[in-house]
């Protein structure tokens, strides 16, 4: 059946990486499912993410502007919903990035909020088309 499986993202320090992303993939419904010394894992609807830092990173920086992935984007329920995300990002490591468009920046007919983490790490959160 097609579909996406899971998401695997390096990152250089888990510790660091581990709050942030797991205060928001929390918030959008993954729940945790694996942890070990190198890594942590969430998983929703059959799909599942993971962070892990591995012996054969060949840098420690992330750059979204780079040949790779850019963003990632997650269904973030009604408009309320990730109107109150985005607020309470900031406080769970992350920023919001292109606020004096939100919740518009993709588009009039696009509701939804970007946020950038320290690591440069970039999600988008999209309301359901029926609530924006």
């Amino acid at each position: 059946m097609p579909g996406l499986h899971h998401v695997e993202l390096w990152v250089p320090d888990i510790e660091a990486a581990a709050a942030p992303w797991g205060w928001l993939l929390e918030r959008l419904g993954f729940e945790p499912t694996q942890q070990w010394p190198q890594g942590r894992t969430w998983a929703c609807a059959g799909a599942y993410l993971t962070l892990t830092t591995s012996p054969n990173l060949s840098a420690a920086d992330h750059d979204r502007r780079r040949a790779g992935m850019n963003h990632l984007a997650f269904d973030g329920g009604t408009s309320d919903q990730v109107d109150a995300l985005m607020a309470a990002g900031p406080a769970h490591g992350w920023t919001l990035l292109y606020g004096e468009r939100y919740p518009h920046a993709g588009g009039p007919d696009h509701y939804a909020g970007w946020l950038e983490n320290a690591a440069g790490f970039k999600v988008e959160v999209v309301a359901d088309r029926t609530s924006g």
